[in-house]
């Protein structure tokens, strides 16, 4: 798919976040966490590739228009299931009109639960076609392959899904949405993301040609350090 659009991270991502169902507390000399159950209990959890699924399908499918007439919840909701309906892995031309916003963070702010109730639920982060590539180990020649593909997927305009998984251990289990990319001063390619776990700022995946490893910055749910990456939602086997 070739594309003109610019991914806007302040236009194209949603207003609410995946919430977590634990707080972590990262011991900084010693790598342990330690983990506390949130209370209250979130509501809107274990979404995180349902989001970054459906992000991706309303940059490439849906187009919004803030100066035609806004319309009803049961209208946006029908909408919105033609734009989650459609195949993750396939681009389809034919885009769905979205009246009276400029952008999926202005709409999915506006109609908060009738997006999160559109877009489906829970079980869609743990039924993926993809979980299979888990358990095989990753080399880094399958690593930097991986790198390289990204690279040539954003040079298209395309906007590729990554999971994050440091496998047999679980303390990262989680998907994000690439929309660019750029270099360090020692030549790592710096990866610019939307974290659905984060809605306030981009997030970046490092992958180090020297080491052929990819390695994620700490934040409130992951301590930092070296993870595995693989591609999703681009055939018919992931």
């Amino acid at each position: 798919m070739e594309s003109n659009a610019i991914f806007r991270f302040s236009r194209d991502t949603f207003a609410f976040s995946n919430e977590l169902v634990w707080e972590y507390k990262f011991d900084s000399g010693t790598g342990d966490v330690q983990m506390y159950r949130r209370t209250p209990r979130p509501v809107y959890c274990h979404r995180c590739f349902v989001m970054v699924r459906a992000a991706r399908q309303f940059f490439y499918g849906a187009v919004f228009d803030h100066r035609k007439p806004a319309l009803d919840a049961k209208s946006y909701y029908r909408l919105v299931r033609r734009v989650v309906s459609r195949s993750p892995r396939q681009f389809d031309p034919a885009s769905i009109l979205i009246p009276g916003f400029d952008g999926l963070k202005s709409f999915s702010a506006a109609f908060e639960e009738t997006v999160k109730s559109a877009c489906g639920g829970a079980w869609r982060s743990y039924f993926l076609r993809s979980h299979w590539r888990i358990v095989w180990p990753f080399s880094r020649a399958h690593q930097y392959r991986t790198a390289e593909n990204l690279s040539a997927s954003l040079s298209k305009g395309k906007l590729p899904i990554v999971h994050l998984i440091d496998f047999p251990r679980l303390n990262i289990n989680h998907g994000l949405l690439l929309f660019d990319e750029g270099r360090d001063e020692n030549g790592r390619k710096k990866f610019t993301a939307y974290d659905p776990n984060q809605m306030t700022n981009p997030a970046e995946l490092i992958f180090d040609p020297k080491t052929s490893t990819f390695s994620f910055l700490p934040c409130r749910y992951w301590r930092g350090g070296r993870l595995n990456a693989f591609e999703i939602y681009y055939n018919h086997i992931y």
